[in-house]
């Protein structure tokens, strides 16, 4: 990347979104080079391994250059997009020549193909919406960063039939010239599994098209098997419906943090799980009757059932403290909280995150459905920030939205105690000396062995369950 030296020129640098963060990737540009920004207009979103975060620019002018593609990732401290602040889209324009300017001689094919190698297409905008998140992305390759102009002359060079090219950066002759390919056709290859490189292209002036890429992923055909030298017999190998036997996902962002965090956390703290199962007829009697009241529904506020188990749980983390600790391996010390973060895993397109409603413990039932409420919809649409993935003390975990009864939760590093929720399902259940059909789940806590005890964890659970069998309670004992 070149540093722009201009005095109206301003870099404006990757910041660290979050606590400690050393890198972003870049996943939209919502600008392009000649676009005029103006202060606290976001520029582009960038994903950390924390969440996805848009970064506002902070000042006027208009964009010279982005120096990164969407899909890379970029250091903290990098200059990733410059903005001439004194104005003028046409020395913008003047700073960002097309190839077809470089190349005076270029063919409109080969200007389309360079264009297509030099960033991905610029998506259709919906005013209010953003770039579509359809958009693809890729990491630059590694090695020497090439001009435009050279790029551009290679690729005239290769469409005229050439291969000897000479190396763009340094003199020395390229081995094998890039396979040209378009960007929807290189996304197709990668999810496949095939290398460019080994495929046989059959589109105008040596392009591989999507058939190119389908057909060397097909089975090999009866005349091939024949030419083939014999080989020892072995059994055919179970191909899938695409003819694919396995697709490589690249872990980053998000779920790397988290396997990361995962992985700690199950070698680090000694896990226990304990489960109780209970009749929630009463608690969800009291859902129907608060969305029917004039404080819950006639505000829109929403309530559910996860609403009431948060507040029992926060009820017997008041009654039972010692669960809302931390372990501190340094100082060999327990940290005892005196205030509830309580996190809500959530399940994302980016992967399971945790942000917590902060200071959980002093909010009214109205004020938690509120912030419950608000939590849950900024997950959903991804736009969670890092700060509220920090600081948890206490989690609950809804697995019973997925159908599934309940599990054995991993605790959030540096927490003590992780509730899991099952499905509520009706079944059989004896009430008041005659079975009848109740509304039941099953509740598991784990929880960390160095802090909490058999006794203790037993106690916190025990409090829950008997809350959410006698909702009443939370008013005789919050």
């Amino acid at each position: 990347m070149t540093t722009m030296t201009d005095a109206s020129v301003r870099e404006f640098t990757m910041p660290d979104v979050g606590e400690g963060l050393t890198e972003a990737e870049i996943l939209k540009w919502y600008v392009q080079p000649g676009d005029t920004v103006t202060d606290g207009q976001v520029v582009c979103e960038v994903e950390t391994a924390k969440a996805a975060v848009e970064l506002p620019i902070p000042y006027d002018g208009v964009v010279r250059s982005l120096h990164f593609p969407e899909g890379t990732t970029v250091d903290v401290g990098t200059s990733i997009i410059a903005v001439d602040v004194t104005g003028g889209a046409g020395e913008a324009a003047e700073a960002e020549p097309s190839v077809a300017a470089e190349v005076p001689q270029a063919t409109q094919a080969t200007t389309q193909v360079a264009q297509e190698e030099k960033a991905p297409a610029r998506q259709p905008v919906l005013v209010g919406y953003g770039v579509s998140a359809s958009s693809t992305k890729r990491r630059p390759r590694k090695g020497a960063e090439v001009p435009a102009r050279e790029v551009a002359a290679a690729v005239q060079q290769e469409l005229n039939g050439h291969s000897d090219l000479t190396a763009l950066a340094g003199g020395a002759a390229v081995a094998s010239a890039r396979p040209l390919a378009k960007p929807p056709v290189r996304k197709l290859a990668k999810d496949l599994g095939v290398d460019l490189t080994t495929v046989t292209p059959s589109g105008a002036d040596g392009v591989i098209t999507r058939e190119d890429v389908h057909a060397a992923v097909a089975p090999a055909t009866p005349e091939a098997v024949r030419a083939a030298p014999a080989a020892p017999a072995a059994p055919a190998p179970v191909a899938s419906y695409d003819g694919t036997r396995e697709t490589r996902v690249p872990v980053k962002g998000v779920r790397k943090a988290t396997a990361a965090a995962m992985v700690g956390s199950a070698f680090t703290a000694p896990h226990v799980t304990e489960f109780v199962t209970v009749d929630v007829t009463r608690t969800l009697k009291l859902v129907e009757e608060l969305k029917r009241s004039a404080e819950y529904g006639m505000q829109g506020v929403r309530v559910n059932p996860l609403l009431l188990i948060a507040k029992a749980l926060l009820v017997a983390i008041r009654r039972h403290p010692e669960v809302n600790a931390s372990w501190d391996e340094a100082n060999q010390e327990i940290v005892l909280k005196h205030y509830v973060n309580l996190g809500i895993a959530a399940a994302t397109p980016r992967g399971l995150i945790v942000p917590n409603i902060k200071d959980a413990h002093d909010k009214t039932l109205p004020q938690l459905a509120e912030a419950l409420g608000e939590l849950v919809s900024t997950a959903r649409d991804g736009r969670t920030s890092p700060a509220a993935m920090q600081g948890g003390t206490v989690t609950i975990t809804n697995v019973g939205v997925f159908g599934v009864d309940t599990g054995t939760p991993i605790l959030p590093p540096g927490e003590a105690a992780i509730l899991a929720v099952g499905a509520i399902r009706l079944q059989p259940w004896v009430h008041k000396g005659k079975v009848k059909p109740r509304q039941v789940t099953t509740l598991a806590l784990s929880f960390d062995h160095r802090l909490v005890d058999g006794e203790l964890g037993s106690k916190v659970l025990a409090d829950v369950a008997a809350i959410l069998e006698q909702p009443k309670k939370l008013i005789t004992w919050a």
